[in-house]
């Protein structure tokens, strides 16, 4: 059921998490499913600017982000290497029409744990631009971007070279931003938002992703028959099975998404809220079983990883068997151990409506 959080000391992430390295199995896993490729530049290249300036939105108020500024040397061989990169993002490598597009702007977020690049690549002849990040390699991360390029409704192109990640921009209306700007509008259908929010706040917990804060997701606005549709996404990976509190992992108990659970409460009733979180896990059921053995893999992958502390491992593993009231959870010892639980725990009904040999094939 979606609760509203009205407590006066909100469930908060930890401050700052800490990198876990890509282990030498989750790269050969890269590697074989084409994430792992040769970039002509490195994260720690990019941080070799001689200063940042603030950033600031079309509104003049202050961002997250500041402008990097470098030695022209310096500033040479990245612009060549970044619009390389794109290539590789976008063409799979194909540099024939990369005479024409530039680098606009060199990003530098210090908020956040991956203390990501933001590239802003526009075309010459048109001025038209679009983004992509480059960031510290994490092993949470890494998983969290596969887990929701496999079973949610989102694909999502990312690539690694050791230590640097490369992720393509995820276009949409930050979710704070769709509160102060949006939510209110005349035209917004919240209805079919409060579906969405319902859905959103499913998938996170079906696969253990957490800090779905509402400036870690966008919410696309898509038009429809005489109205419009709504996706929430992810963009923010780091917290994949990471905290212990189970609470984390739902996006409704954030103070910052009061306004999406209000929504909820206001136009949907505890059927419709049932029926649509019924929908999201048969949904996810079924990606599951048709991308069984890339699953089973990464589940495997992620069980023999350690991308959590053991007290946090430990008070997971608890908050999770007393609330589903299941002593399986109690054997996990690691969170990838306990993504595998949770996934059976929360997909059994749905499996069960599938090809047995398939369903059970993935555990």
């Amino acid at each position: 059921m979606i609760e509203l959080n009205t407590d006066n000391q909100p469930d908060k992430p930890s401050r700052k998490k800490p990198i876990f390295p890509v282990n030498p199995q989750l790269r050969q896993y890269l590697t074989r499913y084409g994430r792992e490729v040769k970039l002509p530049l490195t994260y720690k290249d990019l941080l070799r600017f001689t200063y940042t300036l603030p950033l600031k939105n079309k509104k003049g108020e202050a961002t997250s982000w500041e402008t990097a500024s470098y030695d022209m040397q310096d500033w040479e061989y990245l612009r060549e290497n970044l619009v390389k990169i794109y290539a590789i993002l976008k063409t799979e490598g194909d540099l024939s029409f990369i005479n024409h597009l530039d680098v606009a702007r060199v990003d530098f977020c210090y908020f956040g744990n991956s203390q990501p690049f933001r590239i802003r690549i526009v075309n010459k002849f048109n001025d038209n631009y679009d983004h992509y990040y480059i960031k510290q390699a994490d092993a949470n991360r890494i998983y969290g971007l596969e887990l929701e390029h496999i079973l949610s409704p989102n694909h999502i192109t990312f690539f690694t070279d050791h230590n640097t990640l490369i992720e393509e921009h995820i276009p949409g209306v930050p979710g704070d931003l769709f509160i102060k700007e949006y939510l209110q509008n005349e035209n917004t259908n919240k209805i079919r938002l409060a579906k969405e929010f319902v859905k959103f706040n499913e998938r996170c917990f079906v696969h253990l992703l957490g800090d779905m804060r509402a400036y870690n997701f966008v919410v696309s606005i898509i038009p429809d028959i005489e109205d419009f549709q709504y996706r929430i996404r992810a963009i923010d990976f780091d917290q994949q099975s990471y905290e212990g509190r189970k609470s984390l992992y739902l996006p409704q108990f954030f103070k910052e998404n009061n306004p999406y659970v209000e929504t909820v409460m206001q136009h949907l009733d505890k059927k419709s809220i049932a029926q649509y979180q019924t929908e999201e896990r048969t949904m996810i059921a079924w990606r599951l079983v048709s991308s069984r053995y890339r699953v089973k893999e990464l589940l495997d992958l992620m069980g023999i990883d350690q991308i959590s502390t053991p007290e946090k491992t430990q008070q997971l593993k608890e908050e999770l068997s007393a609330y589903f009231q299941q002593p399986l959870f109690l054997k996990a010892k690691t969170m990838g151990q306990l993504v595998k639980v949770q996934l059976k725990q929360m997909l059994r009904k749905s499996l069960l409506i599938l090809p047995k040999s398939k369903s059970n094939s993935v555990y």
